[in-house]
């Protein structure tokens, strides 16, 4: 039954309508005409707590009410207005009403609030449309912001923006740098609210912003960071250089530049050599010859005949000397009758000429030797460093992303105007031209008993003569560079190998299986010149200086780094100490050499002061570790020169050693490298699996998780990071964030993983791995973008982004292509063996100014622990093997050359007065000797 308000308001409209008839006379047309809408009710949002007006009006109309919610609206509450249409005399009126946000709010139906018109006419009623009316707003946090990216020029970029919910609907604008992005054939943006750019260009980076507005209010999304970037690229080679020789056999090169184009915001540096090396022959000079003489000419009126001879046997070929001497001769033919009275007076001259000679030849002599005496004060002296660096090449290049040919999506950003050198582990330095001598082993054979002369006042302040000094170039050993894999030093015997000059075999070894896993080694054959053996890509090296082996003697040297796990017994448990490099064996056991060797070894401790307690552990025979020393204390046994991320060991006895750490403070740090792997999964098509190892920073620990990538056929999606991991007992956490998830899909329960602070801290040179397996909803989803956290709970944290197109052809997964494993002689050496000898001669013997050997160590801040050094048969030389061990990755020779210059600078000063005008006398002689040895130089 209808409610009693209803029967009220229909009564009421009943009588204003039998009001409205019977009062007002009918228009003429209006008895066959329905109310017509002119104008219905719209939409409306109520914005904050502001009422909104809904508005009828029909024609031809005697009454409009509104009716909300299917109940009548009270006659007071609506405002009427009635006027006639001029045209055609027809009523028109107009009805408006207010609703309020309480309305609204009060009302709770199955549906929103409306309203609606019933107008009514002489012949019945029409009803308008329902308009809803709706509380407006808009919510403050996004449901998805854009996340920034790095994109190669060229490539997709797809930002993904879910607005803020609400009423009416946000509508989404993208900003760049704060100015709308408009769309074109380029760029979209409106496929449901995201952003994409087909191909990027470098126009495109900037920080782009999602805005969402309604009528009620406006919302920023966060800004997300585009970086396209530019990989470098190749020039065209230039033409090759001329032979670096005058005469024989020689190298020309040709170089190229990573500026086709150069690398732009953080792109990769070019893969490969930017310079060429090849062989030439340069044709020799050919000095000219006399031809014999003509026979004498008929005597003259002059008394004189004449002959003559040529310059062509041979001729001067290729820049070679003419003929010295005249090409004519003149002889008196009457027996010296005719110029008897000119003859007295040129002999007057010639002896003068004689006697001027000898005198100036006399005081030559006198000002070398007084010059030569004052230099050698100190018997024998180095004042100039400038040979040091005249012979050698040292050489940094720029790196941006990459560096690393596994490389194939990096996303790092860095500053390209800083200079970065790369530092590998240890490899040769030399070893594009080995590359040539494995190629041509012939070609670069020396010849024998080949000289070169080098001038330099160095050699002078040495005492090496005038003329030149010598260098004799010996055939190398044949073992220098062996070619085929290292042999098998995974156990030893007790029996070491001593070969003589005549390869006679004293004692033989038996190599065994030790363990599970092929062993890292190498070997080579070291004389008395001495030389280095390095495993490739571990950051492992042995030094063997010259003069360590006997004269006559050579030892079979070999070096192994173990790769079962023996934490056990080199840790103690009470003591809570970790390992921190890997355990390396040299030998052979029975090795006997007359100076000490340098070990190289990498270690992965953050060296800060009271942070860590470091150790040297040595395994005895019985296999149990025994400590050699701490870092910090000094020890006539052997020496340790630990810096940030490696340890030089100068050790007199073979075996095995490794590296031992006690954390002081929970403040203790050791290093761990990130690395992210990606292949496609085997047993699905769709499928794609990330791989991400946590290990030690050493070279050794992460060329383990190469060779194992190598077998999976992964590749190397970001540039490995490190990580400060803090013995705090905390956990490290990883999880996969921002994978796209319109495209991909994660294997459940998988997004977040979690490694133990034990497992961490204790890895010992164990790699650590999650995997996260993913899957494409389409085959034709073909990139994947996503980020990586790593992070240690209350710790650093560092972020692994990754952007990898899955059509890209698979890349090889060697990451250093150093294979060289062993060098002998001067080759091995950075400092040539003269300037070492002369070194050590002036250093070793200390005298009245204090210029020996603590002053070389001081300088080249080796001032530790000196009593070790003082024990030693020639202290320099040990100080010159560990300066060796320092410095063979940088190739240079500049911090030894600044140490003998500071020394040098003390000397010079004080002996500038007395060598006077006989200094200026032996400049002059010293620079007649040297031009003429420049053009004798080949």
């Amino acid at each position: 039954l209808p409610s009693s308000k209803s029967i009220y308001y229909h009564s009421v409209l009943y009588c204003s309508l039998c009001w409205n008839i019977t009062k007002k006379p009918a228009i003429h047309g209006t008895s066959g005409t329905l109310p017509h809408f002119l104008q219905e009710p719209d939409d409306a949002y109520i914005i904050k707590s502001n009422p909104i007006k809904l508005k009828c009006q029909a024609r031809p109309a005697l009454q409009i009410f509104f009716k909300c919610n299917g109940e009548w609206v009270h006659q007071s509450q609506h405002q009427s207005q009635e006027h006639t249409d001029q045209g055609t005399g027809l009523k028109i009126r107009e009805v408006m009403i207010n609703v309020s946000r309480q309305q609204v709010e009060d009302f709770h139906g199955p549906e929103d609030y409306w309203c609606l018109c019933v107008a009514w006419s002489h012949l019945g009623t029409s009803k308008s449309r329902k308009a809803t009316v709706r509380i407006a707003y808009l919510r403050k946090n996004f449901e998805q912001d854009p996340q920034g990216r790095d994109v190669p020029i060229k490539g997709m970029i797809v930002l993904h923006c879910r607005p803020p919910e609400g009423v009416p609907v946000a509508e989404v604008e993208w900003l760049k740098n704060d100015e709308p992005v408009d769309s074109d054939e380029n760029i979209d943006t409106r496929a449901d609210h995201n952003l994409i750019i087909q191909e990027a260009r470098l126009s495109d980076s900037g920080n782009y912003t999602c805005l969402a507005s309604n009528i009620v209010a406006k919302r920023r999304s966060l800004t997300a960071t585009v970086v396209v970037f530019v990989n470098g690229g190749w020039s065209l080679w230039t033409d090759w250089s001329a032979c670096n020789v005058r005469c024989g056999r020689g190298v020309q090169k040709r170089s190229r530049t990573c500026t086709n184009p150069a690398p732009l915001n953080g792109g990769a540096f070019c893969e490969g050599m930017s310079v060429q090396k090849s062989t030439c022959n340069a044709l020799c000079p050919v000095d000219g010859g006399w031809e014999e003489w003509t026979e004498w000419t008929v005597c003259n009126a002059e008394c004189e005949r004449q002959r003559s001879r040529d310059c062509t046997a041979p001729e001067p070929k290729h820049g070679g000397k003419l003929c010295e001497g005249a090409a004519m001769g003149i002889d008196n033919c009457t027996g010296g009758l005719c110029a008897q009275s000119l003859e007295g007076n040129s002999d007057v001259a010639l002896y003068s000429g004689l006697a001027a000679g000898v005198v100036m030849v006399v005081v030559l002599i006198v000002a070398v030797t007084l010059y030569r005496r004052n230099q050698s004060e100190y018997g024998v002296d180095v004042i100039d460093s400038s040979a040091l660096t005249g012979g050698f090449q040292s050489f940094s290049f720029k790196t941006a992303r990459q560096g690393n040919p596994l490389l194939m999506n990096s996303s790092l950003q860095p500053d390209l105007t800083v200079s970065r050198t790369y530092t590998s582990p240890i490899c040769f330095q030399d070893s594009m031209d080995k590359e040539l001598i494995s190629q041509e082993p012939s070609l670069f054979d020396p010849l024998p008993d080949l000289k070169v002369k080098v001038h330099s006042s160095f050699m002078v302040s040495l005492g090496v003569s005038e003329r030149g000094a010598e260098y004799h170039a010996q055939k190398a050993h044949p073992q220098t560079f062996p070619r085929g894999p290292a042999p098998d030093y995974s156990g030893v015997g007790v029996e070491g190998t001593l070969r003589g000059r005549k390869e006679k075999i004293i004692f033989a070894t038996h190599p065994t299986s030790m363990s599970s896993r092929p062993p890292l080694s190498t070997a080579g054959v070291f004389g008395h010149a001495g030389g280095r053996l390095v495993v490739p890509n571990t950051g492992v090296s042995l030094l063997v200086p010259h003069g360590g082996v006997a004269e006559d003697n050579t030892w079979e040297m070999y070096m192994v780094i173990n790769q079962e796990d023996s934490s056990s017994n080199t840790t103690s448990e009470e003591s809570q100490e970790v390992v921190l490099s890997p355990e390396v064996t040299y030998g052979p056991p029975g090795l006997d050499l007359s100076c000490p060797v340098t070990l190289t070894i990498a270690h992965c401790a953050e060296v800060a002061a009271d942070k860590w307690s470091i150790r040297l552990k040595r395994q005895t025979q019985d296999n149990i570790w025994e400590e050699v020393m701490s870092v910090e204390e000094e020890s006539t046994s052997c020496y340790c020169l630990l810096e940030a991320q490696c340890c030089h060991l100068l050790l007199e006895r073979p075996g095995r050693y490794v590296l031992v750490g006690e954390p002081l403070t929970q403040d203790a740090m050791k290093r761990l490298r990130l690395a992210v792997f990606g292949s496609a999964d085997n047993s699905n098509p769709l499928g794609y699996n990330l791989r991400v190892y946590c290990v030690d920073d050493t070279p050794c620990a992460f060329q383990d998780v190469v060779l194992g990538e190598r077998v999976r056929g992964g590749r190397l999606l970001e540039e490995p990071k490190t990580l400060l991991f803090r013995g705090n007992s905390f956990s490290l956490q990883l999880s996969i964030q921002d994978v796209p998830q319109f495209l991909w899909s994660i294997k459940p329960f998988t997004t977040c993983q979690e490694f133990s602070f034990s497992q961490v801290w204790v890895s010992n040179q164990r790699p650590l791995q999650c995997a996260f397996s993913l899957e494409r909803y389409s085959p034709a989803s073909s990139q994947l973008s996503c980020k990586i956290s790593v992070r240690q709970v209350k710790g650093q944290e560092q972020i692994l982004q990754v952007y990898t197109s899955l059509i890209e052809s698979r890349a090889g997964t060697l990451i250093y292509n150093c294979t060289i494993t062993s060098q002998t002689g001067s080759r091995a050496f950075k400092i040539p063996l003269s300037i070492r000898q002369r070194i050590c001669a002036t250093f070793d013997t200390a005298n009245a100014k204090g210029k020996d050997w603590q002053l070389l160590a001081q300088k080249l801040h080796i001032d530790r622990n000196l009593c070790y050094f003082a024990r030693q048969h020639s202290p320099s030389a040990v100080i010159l093997s560990l300066w060796e061990a320092q410095h063979q990755d940088t190739g240079d020779l500049d911090s030894l050359a600044s140490a003998l210059e500071e020394i040098g600078k003390v000397h010079s000063t004080t002996s500038s007065r007395a060598t006077g005008m006989t200094t200026t006398h032996a400049s002059l002689s010293l620079g007649r000797s040297t031009e003429e040895l420049d053009t004798e130089f080949t």
